[in-house]
């Protein structure tokens, strides 16, 4: 029997003075109220990814045969705003040279996270953990203002997220599967809080996650 997690944690940052794509962000800069909800909202994401996870379909597609790549998520539960079992238990202000200095010079906020599961999202968390879970680490990426015209910073960060969910499954069936498939289902969550950050004018995030594969259908299907 796999012990019960009574709270999950994880360290993030927040910039002070966000730029996404080519506009500076409404709140520039962020003051300590700002930061600090926005290490929540950043944190709900992210534990969401943890305990529930995604189901997912993926046609793997292929560049010879004119066949597009298509990986959609659905999400299997929410931690919501607001969530009172979510807390920032510890936090500083960085500045630009890495010291500790007051909201005015800061670059970032460095926080850690906690969330306290109920009795359900443990036994959740669980299941994470047992029978044909493998883990895959890869990193995704995103345009600096979204797919969408609409993007904000959060909507962004979930984007990239989600796109590093699918390079890992494919990794993942790279390694394991001789003969590229066509489509396959299963489940992802995530298994530890992702690393963002600039790479060749996109947004990054290298991530670790838990996968489920449910069904592989080869092109000998079809």
């Amino acid at each position: 029997m796999i012990p019960a997690q009574d709270v999950l944690r994880g360290e993030l940052r927040v910039e002070l003075e966000p730029i996404f794509g080519a506009y500076i962000d409404e709140e520039y800069p962020l003051d300590i109220q700002g930061a600090y909800r926005r290490a929540l909202q950043e944190a709900a994401l992210f534990f969401s990814a943890q305990i529930y996870g995604w189901s997912f379909h993926y046609d793997i597609g292929e560049r010879a045969r004119g066949i597009e790549e298509i990986f959609e998520l659905t999400p299997l539960g929410e931690v919501r705003w607001g969530d009172p079992r979510l807390s920032v238990t510890h936090a500083h202000f960085v500045d630009r040279e890495f010291r500790a200095t007051s909201h005015l010079m800061a670059a970032f906020l460095s926080a850690w996270m906690d969330y306290r599961p109920t009795e359900d999202q443990r036994r959740r968390l669980q299941m994470w953990k047992m029978g044909n879970i493998r883990s895959a680490q890869a990193i995704g990426y995103s345009p600096l203002g979204g797919k969408t015209e609409n993007s904000d910073w959060l909507s962004i960060k979930k984007e990239v997220l989600e796109d590093s969910a699918r390079a890992a499954v494919r990794a993942m069936l790279q390694g394991s599967e001789r003969n590229r498939p066509k489509e396959v289902t299963g489940f992802v969550s995530l298994e530890s809080f992702p690393a963002f950050f600039m790479d060749g004018g996109r947004w990054a995030a290298r991530a670790r996650f838990r996968v489920e594969i449910s069904e592989i259908v080869p092109f000998a299907a079809y």
